[in-house]
């Protein structure tokens, strides 16, 4: 039988997984999109990843080809 503990240091596991991959993936897509500022403060305050990834692309990634 599983125990309590064990299956509730799984669920933070996970948890710990997921988190860590959407910060890698908001990171890269914010600056994929040009917002390198908001990648560089995100390093800090995390929520800056999201509004980067949110917000539109900037013209010269628009130019790129970056939608």
């Amino acid at each position: 039988m599983i125990t309590p503990i064990a299956l509730s240091g799984f669920w933070y596991g996970l948890f710990v997984v997921i988190y860590i991959a959407l910060l890698i993936f908001l990171g890269v897509t914010s600056l994929r999109k040009g917002h390198w500022i908001m990648f560089v403060i995100g390093i800090f305050f995390p929520l800056f990843w999201i509004i980067g990834a949110i917000l539109p692309p900037t013209e010269s990634a628009r130019e790129s080809g970056v939608e």
